[in-house]
């Protein structure tokens, strides 16, 4: 089956192919099949994930996956949340992942409460008309570090520490990473349920 991925990240791309690889599944980015960006206007990541989704199944005829995922900062209130992306532009630097965690370190200078979460929510359909969108959530738990630490991964993985582990997301090699961070947790449930209700 050929299931669309409605992002362009690279990174998220390699990412899910290498946790879809039980499926009999074919990961294709959209941009690959013309398929324009989804406007992202909601608070929550399900919203956001479902909108992609169903943009990605019309646009392209095929069933679809897509991610919305984001840093929850308990001294925030839960932000940036569903702004993690563009989390940087907010302080007058450019949209990127060394200045998204640049902008975090800089406002969370002073803190002493450190805890995080980063979510993703996996949302899939067969159609944009599905009325049975597959929902899958993962949530991994950790502290901000003061500075970036190691070199794999992407995004915040430098500076999300996972006391289990003793090490942030970024020193893990990465099939440990993807067994236990937010989208991986959320791909081992996406797996079931299409394992399940699809095939």
């Amino acid at each position: 089956m050929k299931l669309v991925l409605a992002s362009n990240n690279q990174g998220k791309l390699a990412e899910l192919q290498a946790m879809f690889a039980g499926l009999d599944v074919q990961l294709v980015r959209q941009g690959e099949l013309g398929v324009p960006e989804a406007e992202e206007p909601f608070r929550t990541f399900v919203e956001n994930a479902l909108a992609k989704a169903r943009n990605a199944a019309r646009h392209s005829g095929l069933p679809a996956v897509a991610d919305d995922a984001g840093l929850c900062v308990e001294a925030f209130g839960g932000l940036p949340g569903v702004d993690t992306a563009y989390y940087a532009t907010q302080f007058g630097y450019a949209k990127g992942d060394d200045n998204n965690v640049r902008a975090l370190l800089e406002q969370m200078r002073d803190l002493t409460q450190r805890r995080a979460a980063l979510v993703s929510t996996l949302v899939a359909v067969r159609s944009p008309q599905d009325p049975e969108p597959l929902i899958a959530v993962g949530r991994a738990v950790g502290e901000i570090t003061r500075e970036p630490v190691g070199d794999n991964g992407f995004g915040f993985d430098p500076v999300m520490f996972i006391p289990a582990f003793n090490a942030t997301f970024a020193q893990l090699p990465p099939q440990v990473k993807n067994a236990h961070s937010h989208r991986g947790q959320a791909a081992q449930q996406m797996v079931r349920l299409i394992r399940e209700r699809w095939l």
